[in-house]
């Protein structure tokens, strides 16, 4: 067997046409992953530049009123990884960079977002469109390739006749051009390891491992199906036509459909009635029960009774920002709900979506892709919830400032100085660990797996019956 795969390279290589398609493919194939490189170094410093700038503005703040300083707010800013580089995944459409501000919660755009599970990565010039599009069909064509020739030469009936079994030709052909798939593999994430290797930690290197992996089953799938199709159906014309057809589908039409299916099954609320929903709740209550002025009457009776005293004008400290804290607090109860629950159906969709793996092995690769580079739906939400956590607290620390700082209900007029603004911490997010988030992507190597042994039994199994010329 293994001198079957030396020979099938040396007849690779010695194709003069070959080496030259192969070098100017590894030269594209590692100009497009620098370029990525690039960008992302670019938008990292952008993001630095952008995020240096906002910091030096909220610390040069005069003395300001905090409710003033609660309208100015800040910035969250999605860090560029190296993994994005490969895989940028939804961070095109969801964006990377969040405002934060007092009484105003993010939504997230879903519609949009929930179309980048399916085919919106065409015309990305990202490594991702070459590693699931330009590659496999590279692989299908020299499965073809190899075979037919040696058919036509009557190679393949006198390598039988020395001995071979047909079984032997098929896996060392198909191992053949999976390992021409692995080498272009490598060098994307050689390139990759090579440009970022100062700044990667050990849980980039965990998730480049996994993704180096969930390709490589994908690559072996598409080399040994091709290969088997070209050994097992006599037409050459019927083999391409054949094989192409199994990657318009896989690629193309099923994650469609089954992405149009799952939108309709578990459909999230536009962003109209999101938002709308979001305001009826914060001002009539949740599900119509304790209203706005109900809340503002409570509160204010409770602390007129802790102070012992019977005006808020009364009151040593500044019942603004009692109001508006506990205002806060509320609406962050309503966001929490809403939220929670398109959180849900973004989890429900996700599952539907992963399940249809059984069928298409590429939806499981896709998915795991975008989830091991941290640019999917689901760790999108992650930075949504920490940038969501940040700016309550951010709040919370402004309007207790209003509070106690030392001002009178009312007293719009009062400023605090420079150094409490100054001694506020920035937003700081760091890629999830996948030894937390990896069970989501569990599915996905299960359904690679299911593939990579349900065609290692088919082609064990029937390669026998296939006859040779």
């Amino acid at each position: 067997m293994m001198q079957i795969i030396k020979n099938e390279w040396k007849s690779l290589w010695r194709n003069k046409i070959f080496a030259l398609l192969t070098l100017f493919f590894l030269v594209s194939l590692a100009a497009v992953t620098w370029l990525g490189i690039a960008q992302n170094t670019k938008q990292q410093a952008q993001q630095q530049a952008a995020h240096d700038e906002i910091r030096q503005k909220w610390e040069n703040i005069d003395a300001m009123n905090p409710h003033g300083a609660a309208h100015y707010g800040s910035y969250a800013f999605k860090p560029v990884t190296a993994l994005s580089g490969i895989d940028d995944g939804v961070n095109a459409v969801t964006g990377n960079v969040l405002r934060l501000e007092g009484h105003v919660q993010n939504e997230m755009v879903y519609s949009e977002a929930s179309q980048s599970l399916s085919v919106s990565k065409f015309g990305k010039l990202k490594p991702s469109l070459l590693l699931q599009y330009v590659i496999p069909l590279l692989l299908i064509f020299m499965a073809f390739a190899s075979i037919s020739s040696e058919k036509d030469s009557g190679r393949l009936k006198l390598l039988i006749f020395q001995g071979a079994s047909r079984k032997q030709l098929i896996f060392s052909k198909a191992l053949s051009v999976f390992l021409y798939g692995l080498l272009l593999l490598i060098i994307v994430i050689a390139v990759q390891l090579i440009v970022s290797f100062s700044t990667l930690n050990s849980n980039e290197l965990l998730r480049m491992t996994l993704l180096f992996f969930a390709y490589a089953m994908y690559y072996y799938i598409i080399a040994t199906l091709a290969t088997y199709f070209s050994a097992r159906l006599q037409s050459n014309a019927a083999v391409l036509s054949s094989m192409l057809v199994v990657w318009l589908i896989w690629t193309i039409f099923l994650p469609n459909i089954w992405g149009n299916t799952t939108d309709a099954l578990y459909p999230l609320p536009s962003r109209q009635d999101f938002k709308a929903a979001m305001q009826e709740d914060r001002a009539k209550g949740i599900d119509g029960h304790n209203p706005s002025d109900e809340r503002k009457k409570a509160l204010t009776q409770k602390v007129l009774d802790k102070y012992n005293v019977d005006d808020v004008k009364e009151l040593p400290i500044n019942f603004d920002g009692l109001l508006m804290q506990a205002d806060e607090e509320y609406g962050n109860i309503v966001w929490d709900r809403h939220f929670g629950e398109n959180h849900k159906i973004l989890e429900k969709q996700k599952s539907t979506y992963q399940i249809s793996g059984f069928v298409n092995p590429f939806a499981s690769l896709q998915s795991a892709s975008m989830g091991f580079s941290g640019s999917d739906m689901l760790h999108h939400v992650d930075f949504l919830q920490e940038a969501e956590n940040y700016r309550r607290d951010l709040i919370k620390k402004l309007n207790d400032k209003h509070a106690y700082g030392g001002s009178k209900t009312g007293d719009w007029n009062w400023e605090a100085d420079n150094s409490f603004y100054r001694s506020i911490a920035d937003f700081s997010y760091t890629l999830p660990q996948i030894k937390s988030f990896g069970s989501h992507y569990l599915l996905d190597f299960i359904c690679l797996g299911f593939w990579v042994i349900l065609i290692t039994v088919i082609v064990s199994l029937t390669a026998k019956k296939i006859k040779i010329g």
